[in-house]
């Protein structure tokens, strides 16, 4: 079942720096990838089997937490924890690359930004727990920095972890952030269904009808929501229209006495992605104009 409004809000607080940045990784950087191949794909475990998180482009530059035997690598791209080839990795322990955010975690009260990488080097600042910092690149484990208040220096990634925004962690705005970011997940995640074929009953990942689509692909983030289109439409809580941000499931009435007989996941800009009896495949769609538009009859957001 879907947590009801308060305790999602609560669950959204407690979880917030874990969809806004990465928490799961204990182990410092090893350094940088970066790709070499056109497109090379970030997965759930290290095989080319397993679920595929992200897809990254060439030139990409990767944080590398491990090396994790038969030729891959456990790595942080953007922000997401999961598994490359190292075929296509070009790994090196120092590098000047822009790798995102960085907020510090510490078990005191402040971390020693230094001006070299290294416990030797002179002390620059001391950064408190909970810093949002832009980390502009990596050397032999350190972090290489620069703060809001322009100082410029190093911290060990042990204490350390990337961001997907300057977010940080701090209140209600971040609440907002990471169920924005998830959002994107959700719809980046159904984007990799494209041109799996439409079965009515079919509940993935080879076939799909729409509301085994939509379900299929909230579970896979933790969500259990209802199996049906018009049962769909009580989970989470009523968005409008023209608020609608990605991974909002937006619903559709034929000719049925139904609440609802078709359902897709927003992705951004107009556009929807669903399981299609229109072409018999999981497809993108627009629904601001069209027969879409005509028969839209509301949206739900579960995050």
């Amino acid at each position: 079942m879907i947590l009801p409004a308060k305790l999602l809000r609560t669950a959204l607080l407690t979880t917030a720096l874990a969809a806004v940045c990465t928490i799961g990784a204990s182990a410092a950087s090893l350094g940088v990838g970066t790709v070499e191949a056109d497109a090379l794909r970030l997965r759930e475990e290290a095989g080319t089997e397993a679920t595929i998180l992200a897809t990254a482009a060439k030139g990409d530059a990767v944080v590398i937490l491990e090396d994790a035997g038969n030729g891959w690598y456990k790595v942080d791209y953007r922000s997401v924890e999961g598994y490359m080839s190292g075929e296509y990795l070009t790994v090196s322990e120092k590098a000047d690359v822009a790798i995102g955010y960085g907020l510090v975690q510490t078990d005191g009260s402040t971390l020693n930004m230094r001006s070299g990488p290294g416990t030797g080097y002179d002390k620059v600042a001391a950064l408190s727990n909970g810093a949002v910092v832009t980390i502009v690149g990596i050397d032999s484990g350190w972090y290489k920095i620069n703060t809001s208040g322009g100082l410029s220096g190093y911290v060990s990634s042990d204490y350390m972890v990337t961001c997907k925004d300057s977010a940080g962690s701090r209140g209600d705005d971040t609440v907002a952030a990471a169920a924005t970011s998830l959002g994107q997940q959700v719809a980046d995640y159904a984007k990799q269904y494209l041109g799996v074929p439409y079965v009515y009953g079919g509940n993935g990942p080879n076939s799909f009808d729409c509301s085994g689509f939509t379900s299929y692909v909230y579970r896979h983030f933790g969500y259990t929501i209802n199996r049906t289109a018009s049962t769909q439409l009580s989970n989470g809580v009523s968005v409008s229209k023209s608020e609608l941000q990605p991974g909002d499931l937006v619903f559709f009435k034929y000719n049925t006495s139904k609440a609802a007989s078709h359902v897709g996941i927003y992705i951004g800009s107009g556009e929807f992605i669903h399981a299609s009896t229109n072409t018999y495949t999981v497809k993108i769609d627009n629904l601001t104009y069209g027969h879409y538009n005509n028969v839209y009859v509301g949206a739900r957001r579960i995050l």
